[in-house]
């Protein structure tokens, strides 16, 4: 427990300190959120270490662990880049849900992986980041399609001074939707290298809804190059490709794990 209620308490911490500071209007990089956000994020990492470390077998990366390294990463990624200004704004979100999904991950317990190799490790770590940096992407089209929306709507809340403008939420969008699929590319290229059996039956579904999600996210960023696709049409494609990704990695772990008791 020496990690994990200091993290919580320090992720409730910078939740609040942000909040406060999107009501004020007063995001920026002297923002006093992002050190209790970066010390709960060195905590959060440390504990993944220390049960790594004392846990015989290989690294921890069943369903509840997976979901606390994703947390982990979106709020590492949204500390960093929240440092710009306003892109801060997601961590209204990915602070409170790195803090539960600790707290959840701590009290289902730990299980080691069996034995993996660093060409297996390799691919895992991969598909973590990529789903982490795609999940905070799509953050970011939910936040512009409420941005959108109360614009169409001429609702000027006061709140929407919090977000950044709409042009610079779109760059910011695809630039995250580009790194991800590179890493999401890297992870189906590593899986089809290093995995023995990437296309044995329990994992048929989870490359099939994987491989439909990378097709989408790609299609999505050429849409964007070729036609200049934005605004509700991005934020439609980007949900759809990230719920076939959540659907293809949690969903396959969530029914073979916790319902069938297999391991991936």
């Amino acid at each position: 427990m020496g990690f994990i209620l200091p993290a919580i308490a320090l992720y409730l911490l910078a939740t609040i300190l942000l909040v406060r500071a999107v009501g004020r209007d007063a995001i920026g990089p002297s923002s006093t959120w992002r050190w209790p956000a970066l010390a709960a994020i060195a905590l959060h990492a440390g504990y993944h270490l220390w049960v790594a470390w004392r846990t015989q077998g290989g690294p921890d990366m069943h369903f509840f662990s997976a979901l606390s390294l994703v947390s982990l990463g979106m709020a590492a990624m949204t500390a960093l880049v929240g440092a710009r200004g306003r892109m801060a704004t997601v961590g209204v979100v990915a602070f409170p849900l790195a803090a539960l999904l600790l707290g959840v991950y701590h009290g289902y317990g730990h299980k080691p992986s069996p034995g993996l190799d660093w060409r297996l490790q390799l691919h895992a770590w991969m598909a973590l980041l990529a789903y982490a940096t795609l999940a905070v992407a799509a953050l970011l089209a939910i936040m512009l399609w409420v941005q959108e929306r109360a614009l169409r709507r001429r609702e000027f809340h006061t709140w929407l001074r919090a977000l950044p403008p709409m042009t610079e939420l779109e760059t910011l969008l695809f630039r995250t939707i580009a790194v991800g699929f590179a890493l999401l590319t890297a992870t189906l290229l590593t899986g089809a290298v290093f995995v023995q059996d990437f296309f044995a039956q329990h994992l048929m579904h989870k490359t099939v809804l994987s491989v439909l999600s990378w097709l989408v996210f790609g299609g999505l960023l050429l849409g964007r190059w070729r036609r200049g696709w934005r605004g509700a049409k991005a934020v439609r494609w980007t949900l759809v490709a990230m719920a076939l990704l959540l659907l293809a990695f949690f969903g396959s772990k969530a029914v073979l794990e916790l319902i069938l008791h297999r391991t991936l």
